[in-house]
């Protein structure tokens, strides 16, 4: 988050500038070596084609970035971003971007589950969730997996609360989104009618907040508020599914009024998960939790005796939905670990085999007694 404790009439100009982009001592100290070629520090507020755009204390510069390892999908220039830019030139160029304290990725769909870069040195994540359609509990999940494993701290609002007028309805929906989000913030908001936009703006002043959803969610409209003008396009849903077309197509960096930056990004239709076990075990804390008394430290939670979550399933202390999505995503994210690392690979057909010997064990205990 921000430096509050910045000083900004003993800022230079420069830092002035930069300050409200989220600059502070720690960025100043890593790009100091930077400083002494000569180079300007900036914020990335937009990338397309090769190029980006940079806030600098000289405005903002349009800079090439094939100097940044193009080869790499992770390396790659991304919004949000602190970059070292040359102080002219035709073209001029992005030499080199300073580490990043977070980063939003998502596995991509092609077959070669590279990992896609969203957002950079982000301290909020707000999911995006329309109520003008059927909540999509696993959805959600999904997304705060990535959310948790960014580092950033993520929130949940959901959009269009003026289409559940009635409060004990609205109050319904809010739990069951609070039960698929431990230790998330949830927010009902009205961008329509500036319902629970003070309360939303207040959470993340101060920082880099990234605003995450499909298409139709509602992004667009809940930017131009937290902006406080009609930067965004806006287009309408369809009334079937509540679902609308991408009207973002860059990710983009501005400044809120209130204090802090918002990067909006494109509705995204695949949220695949990249590398994410720590963030799904985030959002499904208490199966975690639960995991701790199993009595076989590798429970897969099926048929295992002294299964401790299995037991919180009969009890109906744990929702079978819950584990269910908990499972698939932990496959998944497995599955995408696996193609970039053998050791995991060895260990999934290892577990393979070993499921394969009790089963067939079982098989042949249930002819003996057949017989």
């Amino acid at each position: 988050m921000f430096n509050a404790s910045l000083n900004t009439s003993s800022l230079s100009h420069a830092q002035q500038v930069l300050a409200a982009y989220g600059w502070d001592a720690g960025w100043e100290g890593e790009f100091a070596p930077y400083a002494g070629q000569g180079l300007l520090p900036g914020r990335v507020v937009r990338v397309d084609r090769g190029q980006c755009d940079v806030v600098t204390a000289d405005g903002i510069l349009r800079a090439d970035t094939a100097f940044v390892t193009p080869h790499d999908p992770l390396r790659v220039v991304c919004t949000g971003d602190w970059a070292a830019v040359e102080p002219d030139g035709n073209p001029r160029y992005v030499r080199t971007c300073l580490p990043r304290r977070t980063a939003f990725v998502r596995s991509t769909s092609s077959k070669r589950s590279e990992g896609q870069i969203l957002a950079a040195n982000v301290d909020h994540a707000i999911v995006a969730v329309s109520l003008a359609a059927e909540l999509d509990l696993a959805r959600i999940e999904r997304f705060l997996a990535l959310a948790w494993e960014s580092g950033a701290q993520p929130l949940v609002v959901l959009t269009k609360a003026d289409l559940v007028p009635d409060p004990v309805s609205l109050a319904y929906l809010v739990q069951d989104v609070e039960t698929a989000a431990p230790g998330v913030p949830v927010l009902s908001v009205s961008a329509e009618h500036g319902e629970g936009l003070d309360v939303l703006g207040a959470v993340v002043s101060g920082g880099t907040a990234v605003l995450l959803g499909q298409s139709g969610a509602g992004k667009s409209t809940l930017a131009n508020a937290l902006l406080g003008e009609d930067v965004m396009d806006v287009q309408a849903t369809r009334d079937v599914d509540g679902k609308g077309r991408h009207t973002t197509t860059t990710r983009n960096l501005l400044v809120m009024p209130g204090g802090g930056v918002l990067i909006d990004t494109p509705g995204l239709r695949g949220v695949g998960l990249w590398d994410a076990s720590t963030g799904v075990g985030q959002v499904f804390a208490e199966i975690e939790e639960l995991a701790r008394g199993c009595r076989f430290h590798d429970c897969a939670h099926e048929s295992e005796p002294g299964c401790a979550v299995v037991a919180a399933i009969d009890t109906g202390e744990l929702p079978v939905r819950r584990l269910e999505s908990y499972r698939k995503l932990m496959r998944e994210n497995q599955r995408i670990v696996a193609k970039t690392d053998a050791r995991v690979r060895a260990e999934i057909r290892k577990e393979w085999k070993r499921r394969g010997a009790i089963g067939k064990a079982a098989m042949e205990a249930k002819r003996g007694r057949v017989r």
